[in-house]
């Protein structure tokens, strides 16, 4: 099963600069888990480097990702270009 997800990610901006991206790493995890109904979410690594891209203090207002679910419930979270 695949979905493609907006998440917008403004509500982590009202958190201190220095834990932006790691906040927003963890609010993805909740979302996809919250719409998806799994336990074990993986992050690929180039949704990751999008959210670093521009620092710890800079993220994007929002982002499309891609969301697969496996045969073994987890969940393969990619960027979508």
């Amino acid at each position: 099963m695949e979905r493609v997800f907006i998440i917008p990610l403004r509500k982590v901006k009202n958190v201190p600069r220095t834990v932006r991206a790691p906040r927003a790493i963890r609010y993805i995890k909740e979302f996809i888990k919250k719409h998806m109904k799994a336990d074990e979410i993986k992050i690929d690594a180039s949704l990751n480097e999008k959210i670093w891209e521009r620092g710890i203090q800079k993220i994007p207002p929002k982002i499309k990702v891609k969301a697969t679910k496996e045969e073994d419930g987890t969940i393969a979270v990619t960027l979508v270009e």
